[in-house]
């Protein structure tokens, strides 16, 4: 079933003359064939077809890079090429003719003059099909795995350790080592503004847990837990003190003036929406605040947070007949903003104890030799911005210089920082390739990290050279109807 493009600014994606070169985001939703279009590209991937529309030189299997989420999906899409590159070279030597639906092989046979031409297409499709298995399809997982491994002295990679693929129990070690050092000690207020963070030591591991994916900087130098909150209350109460200051006599004059408008102007205001029941209780605790000043003025005034201001005057009007509203109503708007846009303990806090939790999981690992997934990630990512990075750089654009990313809507951001520290994305180079394959609408890994805005970055990297499967086979028009 033929669907329009989904995304403005898409084009649909025509796979015989789709450009095979610089950096191009493809979307494809569910049933509009993405696996046999990876599938068509790697095609002419081989062939070096397209001219201004193909890639610089003809590739073979480990030259082209293809990244998935899963193993399972690695294996299937392996199987799903070798297939089509078997059948391609008995289509192009004459054994069989592509199947009646099958323009796209047609076509490209067809791009193939008969003799030689076409023998010598035949020849190469023929090879990539028997050295699949040397092909360079991984998880992203495997690949950075194999980057150190091939790459140890530019990627500063060590030798003696080993891959551990669950850290659960060591990052829970570290969690509860940072509890024990840094939440034992505290008491009082500090120790309430650390539990409304974190109820418990297991809310702790919990949160850790997707924090620990992500490279996080050391925050406020080597300042304790408790010396950080009491920095950080310190702070909110001197921001707070200079909030409130001549509120009481605002307060004041606002509710004088709600009370002239209703007495001398009654007809220009809405009396469900304003009236003194209303607005006395709600700058009653405009007055309270100012004697007690928090961060949660707009939870306390309740519609009030939203009638008193300048905007919410304006809804409770009747009438066009205008009115001068007091300044204090923008004021009164002003200093809601301003409380909102304070920093948030929570905030500060996580940033501490992710910090300290990764020196110590990374320490407890030093201790057993071992590393994990995510320190591939992040070790390649240090790599690729450090002293040696341009030569690794080169080094992998060499042996890949070509990728195509499958399900990129499950990336998350350290992995895309990878890909495009090494393509460059916005850099739309002719010497390489990354095509970005993937649906918004299907991300499901967010759990491991993945991070829709990657996503939006790389669209916004890709501006212009966006497109789209736009043919559902697994939908009729019956059943579209019918939903």
């Amino acid at each position: 079933m033929s669907t329009p493009a989904e995304t403005k600014g898409s084009q649909p994606l025509q796979p015989l003359h789709f450009p095979l070169w610089g950096s191009r985001l493809i979307e494809a939703s569910a049933g509009t064939g993405k696996t046999w279009t990876i599938a068509a590209l790697y095609l002419r991937l081989v062939l070096g077809h397209g001219a201004g529309h193909g890639f610089i030189k003809p590739l073979m299997p480990p030259d082209i890079l293809v990244m998935t989420f899963t193993r399972a999906a690695t294996r299937e899409l392996s199987d799903r090429i070798r297939a089509r590159l078997i059948e391609a070279v008995q289509c192009f030597r004459g054994e069989a003719e592509p199947e009646p639906h099958d323009q796209f092989l047609r076509d490209l046979r067809d791009a193939y003059a008969p003799g030689s031409e076409r023998d010598t297409a035949a020849w190469r499709l023929d090879m990539a099909a028997q050295c699949m298995d040397d092909a360079a399809i991984h998880t992203i997982d495997a690949w950075c795995q194999r980057m150190l491994r091939e790459h140890a002295f530019d990627s500063g990679n060590l030798f003696d350790e080993t891959l551990e693929a669950d850290e659960s129990q060591r990052q829970t070690e570290a969690a509860q080592d940072y509890w024990r050092q840094q939440c034992y000690p505290l008491s009082g207020e500090v120790l309430e503004e650390v539990l409304k963070v974190w109820s418990s030591v297991h809310a702790l591991v919990k949160d850790m847990q997707s924090l620990l994916r992500e490279a996080v900087p050391q925050s406020d130098g080597d300042l304790a837990l408790g010396e950080l909150v009491s920095k950080a209350l310190q702070q909110q109460k001197d921001q707070l003190q200079k909030l409130r200051a001549g509120w009481a006599d605002k307060a004041q004059k606002l509710e004088d003036w709600l009370d002239g408008q209703l007495a001398n102007n009654k007809s220009a205001w809405n009396g469900t929406k304003l009236r003194p029941a209303y607005y006395k209780g709600w700058l009653q605790t405009l007055r309270q605040w100012a004697a007690a000043p928090d961060l949660d003025l707009e939870a306390a005034l309740k519609t009030g947070a939203k009638r008193l201001i300048p905007a919410g005057l304006d809804e409770a009007r009747k009438g066009d007949a205008p009115v001068d509203l007091p300044v204090e109503s923008q004021e009164l708007a002003e200093l809601l903003m301003q409380l909102a846009a304070m920093p948030s303990f929570a905030s500060q806090l996580r940033l501490h104890a992710a910090a300290h939790v990764q020196q110590r999981l990374l320490w407890i690992k030093r201790q057993a030799g071992t590393f994990g997934f995510a320190d591939m990630l992040q070790r390649l990512d240090v790599a690729l911005a450090g002293d040696n990075g341009a030569a690794l750089r080169a080094s992998i654009l060499a042996q890949y210089p070509v990728a195509l990313i499958d399900e990129f809507q499950d990336t998350s951001p350290l992995q895309y920082r990878l890909f495009d520290q090494i393509y460059r994305t916005a850099d739309n180079s002719a010497e390489s390739a990354l095509l970005l394959i993937g649906d918004p609408k299907q991300s499901i890994y967010g759990f491991r990290g993945a991070d829709i805005y990657s996503y939006l970055q790389a669209r916004e990297a890709t501006a212009g050279r966006h497109y789209v499967l736009d043919t559902n086979f697994r939908s009729t028009h019956a059943l579209v109807d019918a939903v």
